[in-house]
Parts: structure tokens; C-alpha cells; sequence
């Protein structure tokens, strides 16, 4: 009788402390114990949540290690050289993300980006277009290269890395910097339905303007242009005359966000802002004191508005 009541009034005390322990809990985490789906929440009630149970310590800073490899896609007969970041025991299935260098670009332009997000759980692809550059890794010469047949590349890349086991295809995101950017807005634009969101860095939305400025009709271009810092030929001009990016890219009716240098001076901040006016719905964050391309400090503050705006955009 005396070793019943022992157990029973240990049991008693392990029951006592599981209830302090949910009692504390309940007090200090109060969002982990309600439901986002409860009908008694109002939308500002919901995302008042959402936000605390973000902001509790370890649900977002979590990290991962990854690992690397070469993937390649290919696209009417030219072969697309790429990278690939994948996360490693971070779920079944990742959110991806698929970065596009800038004019004249490689891959490599995206490492630093790759790294950050593959860190935090999202598989990233890094690759070259297509006669995107003189050293490129990707079939194609810089003399049959323009917006297009990168928007080509890409869609192609987006066709695999959709098809990946480990890749949630409802969670496909679009990054890019430069002519990226403006290859990924014209490219999500059409592909709406199977982009989640996109993150523009310095998108080159000038290209269209520049291209009219320098000929005022296809019958001026030359078969072999030197733009900026290579040489291109006509099949980059011609598509461009008369075209109205910011009227393309703006059928993308999601969340879009931009990230621009207030002293770029071969992409204007005013590019940006007018992107702004033209998406439906569009946030632009001003890197003070940033040019064409961010580093040091500058690329570690783009980093932390491209996680905030992923994390948000998680299904």
C-alpha cells in the first residue's frame, strides 16, 4: 500500500510540472498554442501572429549545411551550364530559387547569394545564359545573345528545376540582377502561374530606351555592335525597337521585390521607381551609397531583404 501511494503521488508530481511547463509556455510563446485556421481570429489577428511566431528565437535563424554540383539544362540544341545549391536536411521537398547573372555576367555572380539561401533552406540554381558572355560555360556566342533567348534559357532552367524530387514546384522564386532582372520580370510575367515571387536587383529596365536610342529602326543595326563591354550583334537590338518592358513585365500581378543602389550610374534609380508604378503590387528597397552591384555590408543588407521577403512568401 505504501509503494502505491509513492508512485501516485509521483505521478502526481511529474503531472504538476507538465502543466507548469505548458502554463509557461503558453505565457511566453502565446502564438504557438493558437490556431492561424481558428474562424474566432480576424485577418489583422492572423498576421499578428504569423509575425510573433516569426519572431520567435530559432524559427527563422535556423541553418543548414549544403552541397553543390554541376547541373545542366539545355535548350534547342545549346547546352545551359549551371550550379546547384541543395540544403541538406532541410525537408523533402525546398523552395527554389534560380538566380540570373547581368550583361556580360557568369554564374558566379550569384555565389554569394547562393550561399545565404541555400544556409537557410532554399535550393538555389546559378547558371549561364546562353552566349551570355565571352567566357561563358553555355553554348551560344555574344553575337546571338538578346533578352530573348535568355528569357528562352531560363524558362527551359525553370522546366528543370521544376522537375527535381527535392524542389516544392508551388515554390519557385525568380532573382536576378541587371539584365537577369529584366530577363526574370519579362520571364515571370508569362509564367505567372508557376512563379511564386521574384526579387529584382538593379533589373536593367533601360534596355528597351537604350537600344532606341542608339538606332531608330532596325535598318540601322549593324551586324556586330560593341555595347558597353562586348560585343553583341543585331539579334540584341532588333527585338528591342519599339519594345515597352515596363508594359511586359507588368502582367506579373504578384508580390515583386525590387533592390536598388541610389548611385547606380549605368542603371538609374528612376528605372526602378517607375517599375513601382507599373507592378500591381511591388516593394523597392534603396541601398544608400550603392552602385551597379552590391558588396561588403551593402551585399550582406540585400541578403537580409531577399530572406525577409522569401521567408514571407513561404506557402
Amino acid at each position: 500500500m505504501k509503494q502505491r501511494k509513492e508512485l501516485i503521488t509521483v505521478i502526481i508530481i511529474i503531472v504538476v510540472v507538465i502543466l507548469l511547463f505548458l502554463a509557461y509556455n503558453i505565457f511566453r510563446f502565446p502564438a504557438k498554442f493558437r490556431s492561424l485556421s481558428d474562424e474566432s481570429l480576424n485577418k489583422e489577428q492572423v498576421t499578428a501572429l504569423k509575425d510573433e511566431i516569426a519572431a520567435e528565437p530559432g524559427i527563422q535563424d535556423r541553418t543548414y549545411e549544403y552541397d553543390t554540383q554541376e547541373l545542366q539544362a539545355s535548350r534547342d540544341g545549346n547546352q545551359i551550364y549551371g550550379v546547384i545549391y541543395v540544403p541538406r536536411d532541410a525537408g523533402e521537398q525546398m523552395p527554389a530559387v534560380i538566380f540570373s547573372h547581368g550583361f556580360g555576367g557568369r554564374y558566379t555572380t550569384g555565389v554569394p547569394y547562393a550561399e545565404a539561401l541555400a544556409e537557410r533552406g532554399y535550393v538555389v540554381y546559378c547558371f549561364d545564359f546562353c552566349g551570355g558572355a565571352p567566357g561563358s560555360r553555355s553554348s551560344g556566342s555574344t553575337l546571338e545573345m538578346s533578352v530573348f533567348t535568355e528569357q528562352a534559357d531560363l524558362e527551359a532552367v525553370m522546366e528543370m528545376i521544376r522537375g527535381l524530387d527535392y524542389v516544392n514546384s508551388q515554390e519557385l522564386f525568380l532573382m536576378g540582377t541587371s539584365q537577369g532582372g529584366a530577363v526574370s520580370a519579362i520571364t515571370g510575367a508569362e509564367h505567372e502561374d508557376q512563379v511564386r515571387g521574384m526579387v529584382l536587383l538593379y533589373p536593367a529596365f533601360i534596355l528597351a530606351e537604350r537600344a532606341n536610342e542608339l538606332f531608330q529602326s532596325t535598318d540601322e543595326i549593324p551586324d556586330t555592335y560593341y555595347f558597353m563591354w562586348m560585343d553583341v550583334g543585331r539579334a540584341y537590338f532588333e527585338p528591342l525597337i519599339g519594345y515597352d518592358i515596363y508594359a511586359a513585365a507588368s502582367g506579373y500581378e504578384k508580390d515583386v521585390l525590387l533592390i536598388h543602389g541610389d548611385e547606380d550610374s549605368i542603371v538609374p534609380l528612376s528605372y526602378s521607381e517607375q517599375a513601382l508604378e507599373v507592378y500591381p503590387s511591388a516593394e523597392l528597397k534603396v541601398i544608400r551609397g550603392a552602385g551597379h552591384g552590391f558588396y561588403g555590408a551593402d551585399e550582406q543588407l540585400a541578403v537580409d531583404y531577399i530572406l525577409e521577403y522569401l521567408d514571407a512568401h513561404r506557402i
